[in-house]
């Protein structure tokens, strides 16, 4: 080769794999930014375009009115751990082997084997944070900055966990409540009546340092669970007492967040989303939210557990003020957001299936045959079949009948027996109020085979059978 026809080969190379790079970053600053805003406790009736008319949310509505709200979303579990490990890995929370919630000092934590959606989009060259509780196993190997997350502020347990509880701090022996930044304690918490507003000001930090790169925020606000603390700012401003007053900051919260992306110029390369983690604790009586219409709470497998305000706005490909009504699970979060910024998907094993497509408008259909509903450990409740939601024989918590605790302090549950298969057409009955089990046998005989089937991947631990298909939770020694 001629000298002369080196240096051109040379040259076209270097000219090549410049284009390349630069075709690269502007692929990479064009990938949307992901925001996942994620309260605790907070039931159905609690947002202005969920029902609310008591409390002004007006930031909340807003994002409903310029993107979607799924009137028929359902938490993965409801409880805290069980639902943050199925949003965040797309998998049904006994699957990976996580139940119930958490407690400090826990032998057991999220395993760093399964992919969080943070370490997903991070694999893709995007900036990560968690500002706000965490509760997947509070050892060092379980934390944040262990299951992809670059930046971490705020509490590894719920805010209750601690010595200032009135009935479990001295039964359960709580030691301080910490306060995290990344891997160091940097406080621990006597007052959380600013928490609020310090995660809400990370968060506007984290985009104004993003802006020119993506990014994912995760935003598990630990409010609205007790004990209840609300700013200076948002005291008695409520028509539902400081619960309300409560909601209205978080609602604060997210029209700062929401600025910050408009100001930063990333409205329409930005999908935002906001739901909630279970449905209310209502033995807190007037320190609890509202399920309503729909019946029970949180710890619980009926509608009033698990079906939660749920809104979505990304302007590039979702229309403005769409309702969606089709079934949608937090397991299908991860695999919508893999397929709308081309993410791959975790090489393990995943039960979500992505609902962009319904959220774009191109289907009405939802993205899974059935939802199946467990609790405690690994225990099959319900399952949600179009527009049937099924039960199985169980025992659960109510309030019916009980007095309503106040001001903080709980009332008391008692159990019930559910004795017999319960079926509710939520078409027409949305509160479950009437069983037409023996009114549709073969709708009751095909929602049987589907759960039989769902037995033999992830077992049912009330007929004593081990799901072939479960992994275990991190654990140490």
């Amino acid at each position: 080769m001629s000298l002369k026809s080196f240096c051109f080969v040379f040259l076209f190379m270097v000219f090549s794999n410049t284009l390349k790079a630069q075709n690269t970053k502007i692929e990479e600053k064009n990938r949307p930014n992901i925001i996942l805003i994620f309260t605790d406790d907070q039931g159905y009736n609690d947002v202005g375009v969920f029902g609310a008319d008591d409390i002004d949310t007006p930031n909340l509505d807003q994002m409903a009115a310029d993107g979607a709200k799924l009137t028929h979303f359902y938490a993965a579990q409801a409880v805290c751990s069980a639902s943050r490990a199925g949003i965040l890995t797309g998998s049904y929370p006994n699957r990976i082997g996580i139940h119930n919630a958490f407690m400090p000092n826990s032998k057991v934590g999220l395993n760093t084997d399964e992919t969080t959606l943070a370490e997903m989009l991070k694999a893709e060259g995007y900036a990560t944070a968690i500002f706000g509780k965490w509760h997947l196993g509070d050892a060092q190997e379980f934390m944040p900055n262990n299951q992809g997350f670059d930046e971490y502020f705020g509490i590894p347990y719920s805010n209750d966990m601690w010595p200032l509880h009135p009935q479990q701090g001295p039964i359960f022996d709580f030691g301080p409540l910490p306060l995290y930044e990344n891997q160091k304690v940097i406080d621990t918490l006597t007052d959380q009546t600013n928490l609020t507003t310090k995660i809400t000001e990370r968060s506007v930090d984290f985009i104004n340092r993003n802006k020119e790169n993506p990014f994912f925020l995760y935003v598990p606000h630990p409010q609205p669970h007790v004990p209840l603390f609300v700013s200076d700012k948002f005291k008695g401003k409520s028509k539902r007492g400081m619960y309300g007053d409560v909601i209205m900051e978080l609602d604060w919260s997210v029209g700062e967040i929401i600025k910050a992306v408009d100001k930063n110029g990333l409205t329409d390369n930005t999908l935002i989303i906001f739901t909630s983690d279970n449905g209310p604790w209502l033995a807190y009586g007037n320190h609890s939210g509202s399920a309503l219409p729909f019946r029970e709470g949180k710890g619980t497998g009926w509608e009033g557990g698990q079906r939660e305000p749920f809104i979505i706005k990304y302007p590039k490909g979702i229309k403005a003020g769409k309702t969606i009504e089709a079934p949608v699970m937090a397991i299908d979060i991860l695999p919508s957001i893999a397929e709308l910024t081309n993410a791959q998907l975790p090489e393990k094993k995943i039960d979500g299936k992505s609902a962009w497509s319904l959220f774009t408008g191109k289907t009405d259909e939802s993205p899974q045959e059935a939802y199946f509903f467990y609790y405690r450990v690994n225990e099959l409740f319900g399952v949600r079949y179009g527009k049937w939601k099924l039960y199985f024989p169980h025992r659960y918590r109510t309030m019916n009948g009980q007095t309503p605790g106040k001001d903080g302090l709980p009332g008391e549950y008692k159990m019930i027996d559910l004795e017999q298969i319960e079926l509710y057409n939520l078409e027409i009955d949305e509160s479950e109020t009437t069983n037409v089990a023996s009114a549709n046998p073969k709708v009751v005989k095909t929602i049987q085979k589907l759960a039989d089937d769902m037995r033999e991947k992830l077992g049912d631990s009330l007929l004593d059978m081990e799901g072939n298909e479960t992994r275990s939770a991190g654990r140490i020694d």
